[in-house]
């Protein structure tokens, strides 16, 4: 558009305004001067003018603003359909002034609102599509216990496939399975077990608080986890089988191999021989006793039974077993675990450090206070561990060690996570290792 245009553009309506009423000022003077030549008084052809041009000067202000009042009208109707979320209307305005200017804008204005609610709504509809045909199951549920919003999958594991929008929780779980009922009124995350047609089906409950529109909410999330953890449970078997086979095959094989040749010594007449023999079976069936040992332990980790422990008695009765320097004072508060079972875990801890090749002096234990748990550290100077290793050695049966059950740092976290606490292993600068134990107090 013109520059020339743009403004008659800009000023066609004050220009219609000032027409007119410069053509009402020259037919007011004209009459004035008509009038005046007849009459012959001045302030009488003033008066008489004046009289006569109220009306028709009434009459053409309102012809000129009834279009203008009409599309105010227009326009504060469109703003309200708008506020309400109805953006169907658009507005016309066949002049091209001020006024067209702003109903192209807000025209423009009703499209754009009009294409961001169809998205909107069709985000919000792939949304709950998704949300409703999960095979988890999900429950909104708020302060009152109602519950505020169900997928599918929690109707049909609560009510039978039944809306429950605006039941209470608490109702519903009378009617479920006790397991569900003790998980959800137990709190925090965990399995749990639901016996179904003498087949039991295991779910995992998560859940989360938050704030929705200023009000507090919380999130149940059920998951079905029966059939992940029997192929999980299928290949830890495996795996259990195969060390197991390799452990009894290094064992029993030499043991054979060995058996044999005390035959041979027997009936050769060298019973001076039988004594190497015989010490490097009994060498091959300590071992494999200590492998089976160490399986079981493994296995029959009962629940930790904590009790206030005083830190200077512990790592006395730890002196007495393994050599490891004190770095740093001991903590005055007592602290709150399993005593036999973290010792256990310590003393894993401090073999391997040992077995690393790091010097004796170098193996130290530090024990710390923080705001709410407690820190154990052993560090070693040792070869440290790969970014391989580090990632996989607290898995159950690795180990990069010949002739290792890969269960020693396994059951240093089996112990840890029993206690509610977490390790952690880094290598540290200088070379060596160092693995934390933290427990919460």
């Amino acid at each position: 558009m013109s520059g020339g245009r743009a403004a008659r553009r800009r000023h066609s309506l004050a220009g219609r305004v000032a027409l007119v009423a410069y053509a009402l000022v020259a037919a007011g003077v004209g009459l004035a001067l008509a009038l005046h030549a007849l009459l012959g008084g001045a302030a009488l052809a003033t008066t008489l003018s004046l009289l006569l041009l109220l009306p028709v000067t009434l009459y053409a202000v309102r012809r000129l603003l009834a279009p203008l009042l009409a599309m105010f009208r227009a326009l504060t109707g469109t703003v309200s359909s708008y506020r309400d979320g109805d953006f169907a209307f658009s507005l016309a305005w066949k002049r091209t002034d001020e006024l067209g200017d702003l109903v192209d804008a807000h025209n423009a204005l009703g499209d754009a609102l009009r294409d961001q609610r169809q998205a909107l709504v069709q985000r919000e509809l792939l949304l709950d599509t998704m949300v409703q045909n999960t095979p988890v199951a999900m429950l909104l549920v708020d302060t009152g216990g109602h519950i505020a919003y169900a997928n599918l999958s929690a109707r049909k594991l609560l009510n039978a496939g039944r809306p429950m929008e605006g039941s209470a929780l608490a109702g519903l779980l009378e009617a479920a399975p006790e397991p569900l009922r003790e998980a959800i009124q137990r709190g925090g995350d965990g399995l749990f077990a639901v016996q179904r047609d003498d087949e039991e089906e295991i779910y995992y409950l998560a859940r989360r608080g938050f704030r929705l529109n200023g009000r507090p909410q919380e999130l149940f999330v059920l998951r079905h986890m029966t059939a992940e953890l029997r192929r999980q449970e299928v290949q830890t078997w495996k795996k259990v089988i195969r060390v197991i086979s390799h452990e009894l095959n290094n064992s029993l094989a030499p043991v054979a191999s060995l058996a044999h040749s005390g035959a041979e010594l027997v009936r050769r007449g060298k019973p001076e021989q039988l004594e190497k023999v015989f010490a490097t079976i009994a060498e091959r069936a300590k071992h494999l006793e200590g492998f089976i040992r160490g399986y079981a332990r493994f296995a029959k980790l009962p629940s930790p039974r904590p009790e206030p422990v005083s830190w200077p008695d512990f790592i006395d009765r730890l002196r007495t077993q393994a050599t490891f320097r004190l770095d740093e004072s001991l903590p005055e508060a007592k602290a709150s675990f399993d005593p036999s079972q973290l010792e256990q875990a310590l003393l894993n801890l401090l073999g391997n450090a040992r077995e690393s090749g790091s010097p004796v002096d170098e193996i130290h234990l530090r024990v710390r206070r923080l705001p709410a748990a407690i820190s154990i550290e052993i560090g070693d100077r040792g070869p440290g561990m790969s970014e391989a290793v580090l990632s996989n050695a607290l898995l159950p049966f690795y180990s990069t060690k010949r002739g290792g059950t890969g269960l020693g740092l396994a059951l240093v976290r089996e112990i840890a996570e029993a206690h509610g606490g977490r390790v952690a292993l880094a290598n540290r600068e200088g070379g060596g290792l160092t693995v934390t134990v933290v427990l919460p107090q």
